[in-house]
């Protein structure tokens, strides 16, 4: 990987245990990798003055950091089986409605599962024995137990200790039985996508978890000190909270591929890079939503021309 080194100097970032003045720069040196610097430069994220950088911090980000949380939906496909090293476990906020949830869907037929989820007869009785079995299910932190799409890119077996942690503070994964997930939240095997049309005294999950759902992102938003939700969840689930986030700058992301009558959506493609973006935040420790233009795995490019304020586009060269 080719790296270009530059130094950049940035108001108030001081080092642990150092404190400067206000309004005193602080010098050091950052690498960046050199396809990447240029992808910067050309969407104007930063900018050069000789051998400086303007616009990264040491992480990544813009120096006017506007911090973020970043939606990722789940997956229907699930890993309960590979071996994974010690990790930190976590609670999920919603874990009492997840249980609450999983004892009225034990109440439903094999045959109305099957309707209802649009599932076979096989899918309809793995999925009712575990509504009947739920409080002894194996458990596993949702990040390790998704593997659909979007998980195979962001390939969470090889982040660091870091990457994870930076991860806990900044994804939040949205779920039809679980409401919002942090990353090493633990759940149980189950399958309840967000736009069934069933829900407790409700006629859909997403009117039963909406207010629920909002409540607490707004809450977990405000205690990062961000006011941005980076939204690369699928519109089925984002539904839930759609129009219940008023105050907050909500970013949609696209992803596109190049065709004969312009850019098209592929699901596949799209799918796995919501996580390899996600992926990439947490690698890099991206901490200003405006930096996250800078994504470029897999050879996707921001293009300022299909985006404005809160949709932004990226196409794959």
């Amino acid at each position: 990987m080719s790296l270009e080194r530059a130094t950049g100097s940035f108001p108030q970032i001081p080092p642990p245990n150092r404190t400067f003045a206000s309004g005193q720069l602080l010098s050091f040196s950052v690498c960046v990798r050199r396809s990447h610097l240029g992808h910067l430069l050309a969407t104007g994220i930063c900018s050069v003055s000789g051998n400086k950088i303007d616009g990264l911090t040491p992480g990544g980000a813009a120096a006017t950091a506007e911090a973020m949380i970043v939606l990722l939906s789940p997956a229907k496909t699930l890993d309960f089986e590979r071996a994974l090293p010690p990790l930190t476990v976590t609670a999920p906020h919603f874990a009492e409605e997840a249980c609450s949830l999983a004892r009225s869907a034990a109440n439903l037929s094999q045959k109305r599962l099957a309707e209802l989820m649009h599932i076979s007869p096989r899918l309809a009785k793995l999925n009712a024995d575990r509504f009947r079995d739920f409080s002894d299910l194996p458990q596993r932190q949702a990040l390790y137990a998704f593997a659909g799409d979007v998980y195979t890119g962001f390939e969470v077996d090889t982040l660091d200790e870091a990457g994870v942690a930076f991860a806990q503070d900044h994804v939040r994964m949205l779920s039809g039985l679980y409401g919002l997930l942090r990353p090493l939240d633990v759940i149980r095997p189950y399958r309840l996508e967000m736009g069934t049309r069933w829900a407790p005294r409700h006629r859909k999950l997403t009117d039963w978890w909406g207010d629920r759902i909002a409540a607490l992102l707004r809450a977990q938003v405000a205690e990062e000190g961000s006011g941005v939700v980076l939204n690369l969840a699928s519109q089925e689930y984002f539904a839930a909270v759609e129009g219940r986030l008023e105050g907050l700058r909500v970013i949609h992301v696209d992803f596109r591929e190049p065709g004969a009558n312009g850019p098209r959506f592929v699901s596949f493609n799209a799918k796995k890079a919501r996580g390899m973006m996600a992926r990439w935040m947490c690698e890099h420790h991206i901490t200003d939503v405006e930096a996250m233009r800078g994504f470029d795995s897999d050879e996707y490019r921001f293009d300022p021309a299909e985006s404005d304020a809160v949709h932004w586009r990226f196409i794959r060269s």
